[in-house]
């Protein structure tokens, strides 16, 4: 204990100044200690009328450093003397403390003993001048608590370095306090909290590793911690999206797997349908499959489409816990890494998919059109459907266009449609079909996908609005509330602006910018962009929630039971369309960040594009299209850059973890 032990530093004794009054100054380490002039007279009394002396060297403060060190006790003689002291209860002066631990109270033993008794001891309490030993337990109490602060700065130390190295931690291998730390960073992160409620200690740490506490700067340092994924979505986090189904829900699910081939409600009414001829057609890397179509040439020479819906209802039942979750998520997310499926995917691409070659349930609509396209006769039922074949785009499309005397089936189909699509473009449709890029990562590699327009999807994109046509239809016919989809009027640009403009992509930017959101209530209303006078959707009831209420609506119809009242219905609503716009908030958010992350790796490129529009001239930034992507993005445009004007892209910034994409279009 005390200045003379071997680790401790050199000991310095000075004097100082202090405005008008003199006060001693000692210390050692990096530490120094004030004596106030009480203690000074302590160390040694002052003749009446002198002065402090101002340096060492000078009575009585004669003696040097070497000196000090010499004087000071040892630890064994500190020691003795908290026992000789706690032996005899009494309490000591300065004087009288230096006599008995240095044998003499001589100045300098006075020094040496105010010294060791005003710096980080255990032994002994200095109080109003008088010394006094603490006990044994105080003692033991007090070098535990030393322990533990030494340990503390420690790992204190360690953090810090850590959070300034910015390497990769293993989070397990840290204690509890670090690890409550890293969590409360990540809710900060994940907008759970407020980066001013971090703890005190926690903000210190991170403003002594010169990293500020805002959002993208901590979720920056997550990221090189290795504590945080650098394409987690921050508008999934505390969303249902944000975890997996729960174990209850599992149990279910293994349940109606292994149940769903018994016989279930309304199975005795269904059509049996499977010696048609019916056709799935999607991407060929979906396994969700929720619709089919078919044609039936009747014996008096009618035609009729059919259009067979998935059937999940038949193992969900309303307002169960699948229900309710599927209802909570609203919808699937199709997103850049996958499927986020609404219901579990063993059950959405199992026995709720329309697998080929398998008898499945389904809700069937068949549909009579006239001479010009419209809906002559219709009807909806529940049925058995087995199709036939499972194609992709690309196979459907070369069916349509060779039209095979033996499968001429999907070339008619395509006939029909062509018409219906022509009827609803005469009611004022408008049809802006173009090639749509978007940025896919699978096993982290990232490619632009690019969905070209073709017969193929033409024909099932008019079939699925021809079946939600038909079940607004029957809504409207039996009265019944129904989830519509409707959009009101636009004012669209004359004929004549319009022919000025390139067609294609700028035309379709000039219309776009005219229309309203869509709407969606309980009563039929018109939906503009459609040309059509009421439209439900009803075809994605494996992928939509609000389309398997419509087919619940319906099924009560048919089934003489009492259908959803509108006000019950506009309360279901409700709660689903706010997960729906949940869900379209997460994917322009995954679109946006996969976009940035696909420019960071091509930054030293540059792409053709035209400029479609002005989204802020006041800022320069214009609406562009990189027709090599088609993809619309926002770029800085030259000042005065008409629609249809070519450009060439470059990228001027992009950083994907601060959210941060700048593209530079210049003149071609």
């Amino acid at each position: 204990m005390g200045v003379s032990d071997a680790k401790t530093a050199q000991l310095a004794v000075v004097i100082a100044l202090q405005g008008s009054k003199r006060r001693l100054r000692v210390g050692f380490n990096a530490k120094e200690q004030v004596v106030p002039s009480r203690h000074v007279e302590l160390i040694y009394p002052q003749l009446s009328g002198s002065d402090q002396p101002t340096r060492l060297g000078v009575s009585p403060w004669s003696f040097d450093l070497n000196n000090l060190n010499q004087a000071n006790p040892t630890r064994r003689e500190w020691g003795q003397l908290w026992v000789l002291l706690s032996e005899s209860s009494e309490t000591i002066d300065l004087a009288g403390f230096a006599e008995l631990a240095c044998g003499s109270d001589e100045p300098i033993q006075r020094a040496v003993c105010w010294l060791a008794l005003k710096t980080e001891q255990d032994l002994f309490r200095w109080k109003q001048g008088m010394i006094q030993p603490r006990s044994s337990t105080e003692i033991r109490q007090r070098r535990l608590e030393r322990r533990k602060q030494s340990l503390q700065a420690h790992r204190s130390r360690l953090w810090i370095d850590q959070l300034k190295s910015r390497q990769p931690l293993d989070f397990s291998a840290l204690d509890a306090g670090h690890q409550r730390w890293v969590l409360d960073l990540q809710s900060v992160v994940a907008t759970e909290t407020e980066p001013e409620d971090l703890n005190d200690e926690l903000l210190l740490a991170l403003k002594s590793a010169r990293v500020a506490p805002e959002r993208h700067e901590l979720r920056s340092l997550l990221i090189d911690l290795d504590q945080w994924d650098p394409h987690q979505l921050s508008a999934m986090n505390g969303t249902t999206w944000s975890h997996g189904f729960c174990d209850v829900i599992v149990e279910q699910v293994n349940q109606l797997m292994a149940d769903h081939e018994g016989p279930r409600p309304g199975d005795d009414k269904r059509v049996d349908l499977t010696g048609q001829t019916c056709f799935t057609i999607d991407d060929a890397e979906t396994r969700d499959i929720d619709d089919a179509v078919a044609l039936e040439r009747c014996d008096d020479g009618t035609k009729r489409l059919w259009i067979h819906i998935a059937d999940p209802g038949r193992l969900i039942d309303d307002d169960s816990l699948l229900d309710q979750e599927a209802r909570r998520r609203g919808s699937s997310l199709y997103l850049s890494r996958g499927i986020l499926p609404m219901f579990p995917s063993e059950l959405s691409t199992g026995p709720f998919s329309l697998l080929a070659g398998q008898r499945n349930p389904a809700w069937s609509t068949w549909v009579e059109l006239d001479a010009d396209g419209d809906i002559a006769d219709y009807g909806i039922q529940r049925s058995w459907v087995k199709p036939r074949y499972r194609l992709t785009y690309e196979d459907a499309d070369e069916l349509i266009d060779f039209a095979p005397p033996e499968d001429a089936d999907l070339a008619e189909l395509h006939a029909l449609l062509e018409r219906r699509r022509r009827w609803r473009v005469s009611q004022g449709a408008l049809l802006m079909d173009l090639p749509e890029g978007r940025i896919r990562c699978r096993d982290e590699a990232l490619s632009v996908q690019i969905t070209e327009p073709g017969p193929a999807r033409s024909m099932v994109a008019e079939a699925m609005i021809l079946a939600g046509a038909v079940a607004a239809r029957f809504g409207r016919d039996h009265d019944l509330a129904l989830p519509y989809r409707s959009q009101l009027p636009a004012d669209l640009p004359s004929p004549a602006q319009l022919e000025d403009l390139p067609e294609g992509a700028v035309r379709f930017a000039a219309i776009k910018r005219c229309l309203s959101r869509g709407l969606m209530g309980t009563q039929p209303a018109a939906h503009f962009s459609l040309g059509l006078p009421a439209y439900a959707q009803a075809t994605s009831p494996i992928r939509r929630y609000g389309d398997l209420v419509v087919q619940r609506q319906i099924a009560a119809v048919i089934d003489g039971l009492e259908p959803r009242s509108e006000e019950d219905l506009q309360e279901l609503l409700e709660q689903f369309d706010g997960a729906i716009r949940e869900g379209i908030s997460i994917a322009r958010e995954d679109q946006r960040h996969w976009q940035q992350v696909w420019f960071e790796q091509h930054h030293d490129q540059s792409w053709n594009a035209d400029f479609l529009r002005w989204l802020r001239p006041q800022d320069r930034l214009g609406l562009i299209r990189i027709e090599s992507l088609a993809m619309d993005v926002a770029a800085e445009c030259p000042p005065g850059s008409n629609p249809g004007d070519a450009l060439v892209v470059t990228v001027r910034q992009v950083d994907s973890q601060r959210d941060q994409l700048l593209l530079f279009a210049a003149e071609a």
